[in-house]
């Protein structure tokens, strides 16, 4: 268990995994991920959620040392995603009397993960309820749709702890020292991204609280300047660009287009855009995603194949779809040797997309990069950055 501190009552009893290589079967965790759980302490003791079924046997080894004996009272359910509620059905039956402490969408969705009943002992609670333990009373606030449908999140008013489901999540394991920004913005734009509305009224919700830590089910506890990590969760939710620059996505077959993306690459520069770039084919598109978010400005470059865009290309596209990608500006390079039509097929998808300004000028290449291709990159530099 990796050593994290939150008080002398409430005690971290999560778990480290690296053994992982795709979280949800779909995003790189080089650093593995946490499942993270908490048990409190008191007259009545609860333990905050469970763990994913791939550390059971560690977890309810933390569990039973800080139990020191005693037998748990409640349950919480904060959200009913495997990787957090896997040991329901354990916890029942090890402790029969333990009351199951949710909503009523939550108690909808344990008998379709489990084949017995785990409600005999329940507490079905909704917003604004209270769960006395002793010391401690726990606020129970809905969050639906952040990014389930059942979750809800809680606030321990003696400690002033806020327990926050998977909001201010983060990829990487808790004995890995790293930066939070990058991989909490990845984990947000590719897990939570498209439920921004339902995250802001949430975080309307959580700012009037006299907050001191937030405890998130991913990722580490987070105890200094709130405001910042708040802050962040404001502006991804609201979709707004965390900061000026161009993100460009590009997928070439032959190098051709990729020459002429790093080309618009090396304009944009010079004219003191900073620039991500990314060659669709071979990165982590959930890392082309979280960049897209994160600057202001789109660059899409892609040859036409088979009457069509190029697969890579296609799937970015789809992925930005799904997250609710918008209120970005966007420019367009295509790429054909006798019938290019990515250019279109690339503004139909983009055009789609809410509130994104799309430059009408087109880099039409047909097959190489050739002069005439510079003095139009020019052009939609500039348009780029005049938008």
């Amino acid at each position: 268990m990796s050593k994290v501190t939150i008080t002398d009552t409430v005690r971290y009893i999560g778990c480290d995994d690296h053994n992982i290589d795709l979280f949800e079967n779909q995003y790189e965790v080089p650093n593995g991920i946490s499942y993270n759980s908490y048990v409190i302490i008191d007259e009545k003791i609860a333990i905050m959620d469970t763990v994913d079924s791939r550390v059971t046997e560690e977890w309810l080894s933390n569990l039973e040392t800080e139990l020191s004996g005693r037998k748990p009272d409640y349950l919480v359910v904060h959200h009913m995603e495997p990787d957090h509620s896997s040991n329901l059905k354990r916890i029942c039956e090890k402790y029969p009397e333990i009351t199951v402490v949710g909503n009523a969408k939550t108690f909808g969705m344990i008998p379709q993960f489990f084949d017995s009943d785990l409600s005999v002992n329940r507490l079905e609670v909704k917003e604004g309820d209270t769960l006395d333990l002793g010391n401690h009373k726990l606020t129970f606030i809905m969050a639906p749709m952040v990014h389930w449908p059942e979750v809800m999140i809680s606030y321990e008013r003696m400690e002033k702890i806020l327990f926050s489901a998977d909001a201010f999540g983060k990829f990487g394991a808790l004995d890995v020292e790293e930066d939070w920004i990058c991989e909490a913005r990845r984990y947000y734009m590719n897990i939570v991204g498209k439920y921004g509305v339902s995250v802001q009224g949430v975080l309307k919700k959580a700012v009037a609280l006299d907050i001191q830590m937030i405890c998130p089910l991913h990722g580490p506890v987070l105890k200094e300047n709130l405001s910042y990590y708040i802050e962040k969760y404001d502006i991804w939710s609201s979709y707004r660009a965390e900061a000026e620059g161009v993100t460009i996505a590009y997928a070439s077959m032959h190098g051709n287009t990729a020459d002429a993306a790093k080309k618009m690459g090396e304009i944009l520069e010079k004219k003191g855009q900073k620039v991500s770039l990314f060659d669709l084919s071979r990165c982590d598109v959930a890392e082309a995603v979280e960049s897209a978010f994160q600057y202001d400005k789109l660059v899409l470059a892609s040859p036409t194949y088979d009457g069509a865009l190029f697969p890579a290309m296609e799937d970015f596209l789809y992925h930005l779809k799904i997250k609710g990608y918008q209120k970005r500006t966007i420019g367009l390079i295509e790429n054909g040797s006798w019938a290019p039509i990515s250019g279109k097929l690339m503004r139909a998808y983009a055009e789609g997309y809410k509130s994104c300004t799309v430059i009408e000028t087109v880099v039409t290449i047909k097959s190489a990069m050739k002069k005439e291709n510079l003095e139009v990159m020019e052009t939609l530099a500039e348009a780029l950055i005049n938008a």
